[in-house]
């Protein structure tokens, strides 16, 4: 069984092809999934001098990376073979595509150009990420995957982005095979919890068992990854903020302190609810207020600012594992490859859990990429869906509290 993965629900590119043995959404422990594929392109030097992610230039860039990555994935695949005459689509494939690239002209002729001189690989379905994202990006993902479909005669399915990170940090690397990385899937010890912490979302989640979650708690405002880089910028450090701050972190004076500690927002409230934005400010009246910003006191700010965000998320996190009795904690999204998170929540849970195991994304894997589409993918069956639609705003599941801006929205 083989799957082809296509991510772009952000700035990354990227396209994952993987084997593994049986039927799709028939995963078990002890079944082997091998890599034949995985390649990425980052915009983040590009969107770096607007200081966040720019949509317009990011579903630009997809479209431009998108025909290349998917030929040297079928290449590193060995999936990739030319015929001896190009394809020639009859009307009513030309139809087809010209439907599903109708707003996406040069798409379509990138398409056309690259791909029609090329033999059908033995792909056996396309997963595609369809939400949570920037839309104009999720769409260039989308086409292509449902062009694809209709091109190689393949089932399409849609994906949740927030589920790729949590299968991501359940993979485990067994030994390579003729140069290829190979993983097994955990399963959990169910109910489990998974804390979500990206650029776009900071989300409390609970899973009482499998393909089945309860979001228990969410961001009212920033995420914490949107905080980190919106701090990165008051302290003139560069974008993407979370590694910044985390290396001028480190270099802070032992021994030394603010005068003033920053907040620890909503540590102490009764729900799973997060909020940074106020810590945002804090750091902000706090720059201001110091009329000499020295390289220490920068380091500074930067190590309490972290401290804070990682108490807040730890002890959010304790707090919804030992009401619902968890097995299990699963930590995914970008911000999950951060050095204080990790290892304050390794540490942490082993002293205060014992019986919980915890489960952290390889950092190369915590980013987004096509690998964790892949792997949701192969945990489903195969059912095409002839429409699929990108949802910037795509759930795992029905929140039971509402964010500053649903607020705003329903009162307006």
């Amino acid at each position: 069984m083989r799957i082809l993965a296509i991510e772009t629900s952000c700035d990354e590119t990227g396209i994952a092809i993987l084997e593994t043995t049986g039927a799709l959404g028939a995963i078990s422990p002890r079944a082997q999934i091998k890599v034949l594929a995985d390649v990425l392109v980052s915009q983040a030097s590009i969107h770096a001098e607007y200081g966040g992610v720019f949509p317009a230039v990011a579903r630009r860039e997809h479209a431009k990376n998108m025909m290349p990555l998917i030929i040297q994935a079928l290449s590193e695949a060995d999936l990739l073979r030319t015929p001896k005459n190009p394809r020639i689509l009859g009307p009513k494939e030309k139809e087809t595509l010209a439907t599903i690239f109708h707003k996406e002209p040069e798409l379509l002729e990138h398409f056309q150009t690259t791909l029609l001189g090329i033999s059908v690989p033995a792909i056996d379905t396309i997963a595609v990420t369809s939400g949570p994202g920037l839309e104009p990006a999720l769409w260039v993902g989308i086409n292509t995957a449902q062009a694809l479909g209709a091109l190689w005669g393949v089932p399409i399915m849609p994906v949740n982005h927030m589920e790729g990170h949590i299968m991501s940090s359940l993979l485990t690397p067994k030994p390579a095979q003729n140069g290829k990385k190979v993983f097994s899937l955990s399963v959990p010890h169910y109910p489990a919890l998974a804390l979500l912490i990206s650029g776009g979302h900071t989300e409390l989640v609970l899973i009482p068992r499998g393909g089945n979650y309860e979001i228990l708690g969410q961001t009212r405002d920033d995420a914490v990854g949107e905080a980190f880089d919106k701090v990165a910028r008051m302290l003139g450090l560069a974008y993407p903020g979370g590694p910044e701050i985390s290396k001028l972190a480190e270099t802070a004076p032992r021994g030394q302190t603010l005068p003033e500690k920053l907040p620890r927002p909503m540590i102490n409230s009764k729900d799973f609810d997060f909020s940074f934005a106020g810590l945002k400010t804090a750091v902000l009246y706090m720059v201001k207020k110091i009329p000499n910003l020295t390289p220490e006191i920068k380091a500074l700010i930067a190590k309490d600012f972290e401290d804070s965000v990682t108490e807040v998320l730890l002890a959010k996190t304790l707090a919804a594992a030992k009401k619902y009795k968890v097995h299990e904690i699963i930590l995914g999204g970008g911000v999950s490859a951060n050095a204080k998170i990790r290892s304050t929540f390794h540490t942490t849970i082993a002293r205060e859990l014992p019986g919980v195991t915890l489960f952290l994304p390889d950092r190369t894997l915590s980013t987004d990429n096509g690998l964790m589409i892949g792997i949701v993918g192969l945990t489903r069956s195969a059912r095409t869906q002839k429409t699929i639609l990108a949802e910037g705003h795509l759930r795992l599941a029905k929140s039971a509290t509402k964010t500053l801006a649903e607020l705003r929205k329903k009162k307006g």
